[in-house]
């Protein structure tokens, strides 16, 4: 395929900007791994449905194999040992001697939201690598510590964050980047989900006897226990998760960053609340309907600047694409989803359409695995393109959003410091306080 100029003044951009370039954070220590023939031993932190779908994808690719689990649920544990392999498997109920054990190469941290972070910042300490899953952080300030952590050991992590290695977008990112749309001036996200009649309120009680709720808590507030805290319906609390406009709308930042070679936004506002399920029907924290608008400046693919509005409703999913985004450019709009790309055209004023129609099901093909690529860059001692600070930058603007919609205002963000301008109420909301002895030390 000929690269059209429009693209290789955007690649220059972005790679003169740091975005498109991976980094070597990683050094040799590891340069066995260089030898395809080496088996590259895993440990699973968080032995839920996907932490073991991950690690397991891990465990059947050659010269890959899970060597030990761990998880504050024994019964999980215990599922997740005969998986994959018995008795020969160790298994841990705190991840921190899973990290002292030397057998371990790398990690996958497939845990609730709420210890992404500090999983990654000791794993990448103890000199294991790290495949954690999205959302990266739980606030600003975790994901920066996290992005330091794997700069200071010089560890490689990679966000679960699988968009990145599927043939569809790397097609939908070409058509942005290429100016085939011309200038994107909006970005509409949306997440719905059909939950009803709610998540109900359980009342609170003690934990089942195979749950250490209290390293369950770990850095977050000791609550009392509630069925909804644990297992789904965490992400609606604000003490684990960051409700989907968080925890899902990751994956859509992620790809919107690439595309319109971005890093964050400047401003940012929100607005929701309970609106579908009542407080008889319904425990949650974050709100059930959420509307944000995001600010960004100048960039590749959108020289005067683009807005990014985003919608969350957890009431009714009767959409043909309820998980998606649509491109709005001068001369076409693109609506992405995981069911392929579709682009339609704007019409001159004399009649003609300024771009082609496409009904991109045929770009359906995921390309590459995920975990396949993250075993490579260990192989290879290479940062992927979903490294930490991706990630990072990826979490972020779900983040900013939450902190608007708590003060209530529109705020100011300064990307380079990483920082609400002008706001201390808001300021404090970039990194959340750990309870002790929990600490964010990197």
């Amino acid at each position: 395929m000929t690269t059209p100029s429009t693209r290789r003044a955007f690649l220059g951009a972005t790679a003169a900007a740091g975005l498109a370039v991976p980094r070597l954070f990683a050094s040799d220590d590891n340069a066995a791994k260089n030898s395809p023939n080496e088996t590259i031993r895993v440990g699973l932190i968080g032995c839920g449905g996907e932490g073991r779908a991950v690690a397991g994808t891990m465990h059947g690719l050659p010269n890959c194999r899970v060597v030990a689990v761990c998880d504050v649920h024994a019964g999980r544990r215990e599922e997740a040992r005969a998986q994959f392999g018995g008795e020969k498997i160790q298994a841990y109920n705190d991840f921190r001697k899973l990290l002292d054990n030397r057998d371990v190469d790398a990690v996958v941290v497939a845990t609730p939201s709420h210890w992404h972070v500090l999983a990654t910042i000791l794993a990448c300490r103890a000199g294991k690598d790290v495949y954690v899953e999205k959302p990266l952080s739980t606030s600003i300030g975790e994901g920066r510590a996290a992005v330091n952590a794997a700069k200071k050991y010089s560890r490689i992590v990679q966000i679960g964050t699988q968009q990145r290695s599927w043939d569809l977008y790397k097609k939908a990112v070409e058509i942005i980047q290429s100016g085939r749309l011309g200038e994107i001036c909006e970005v509409k996200v949306w997440d719905y989900d059909q939950q009803y009649p709610g998540l109900g309120t359980p009342a609170d009680c003690d934990p089942p006897k195979e749950l250490d709720w209290e390293l369950y808590c770990g850095p977050s507030p000791r609550a009392p226990f509630n069925p909804n805290r644990f297992g789904y319906g965490h992400y609606f609390f604000f003490d684990y998760g960051g409700s989907w406009h968080v925890d899902w709308g990751v994956h859509h930042y992620d790809i919107v960053n690439w595309a319109m070679g971005v890093k964050w936004p400047k401003a940012a506002t929100a607005m929701g609340g309970r609106m579908a399920f009542s407080p008889e029907q319904d425990n949650r924290q974050w709100p059930d309907t959420l509307d944000a608008v995001l600010e960004y400046g100048p960039c590749p693919a959108a020289k005067l600047g683009f807005m990014l509005h985003y919608t969350c409703r957890c009431g009714c999913r009767a959409e043909q694409r309820s998980h998606a985004k649509c491109f709005h450019g001068t001369h076409g709009s693109m609506i992405l989803d995981r069911s392929g790309l579709t682009v339609r055209p704007e019409r001159h004023p004399k009649g003609n359409e300024l771009v082609e129609a496409i009904q991109g099901e045929s770009f359906r093909g995921t390309g590459p695995n995920h975990e396949a690529v993250f075993l490579q860059h260990l192989r290879d001692r290479t940062q992927p393109d979903a490294s930490v600070e991706t990630g990072h930058f990826a979490t972020n603007p779900g983040h900013l959003m939450s902190i608007a919609w708590k003060v209530g205002r529109r705020i100011e963000w300064d990307g380079e410091k990483e920082q609400v301008v002008g706001d201390e109420e808001a300021n404090r909301l970039v990194t959340k306080p750990y309870r002790a002895p929990w600490t964010l030390d990197v």
